[in-house]
């Protein structure tokens, strides 16, 4: 599926006690948001990098139960997940 933005993919941060765990964590150093259900990792790659202009090590993936598609975005060493998200508002 194509998509003309970063935003169509990247739908909005999971904000849960084990998300923060991820963030917080060194070794993890990574986000979770929620993306398009049709969206490649490969695609919600490009996408997150193009909106924050951080470089991405691997995505992985799941569909919830609901039925929505929740992206593990670690981050490489450099960027911290932490900084990232206060950055941005996250937390």
């Amino acid at each position: 599926m194509k998509f003309d933005h970063p935003q169509d993919i990247i739908k909005y941060p999971l904000i849960t006690e084990s998300a923060f765990n991820k963030m917080d964590d060194i070794n993890e150093n990574a986000l979770v948001f929620i993306v398009d259900r049709h969206a490649t990792k490969h695609q919600i790659k490009q996408a997150f990098e193009s909106l924050y202009k951080v470089s991405v090590v691997k995505v992985n993936t799941l569909i919830t139960p609901q039925g929505k598609k929740k992206a593990f975005i670690k981050l490489v060493p450099e960027n911290s997940a932490l900084d990232l998200a206060t950055e941005v508002g996250i937390i």
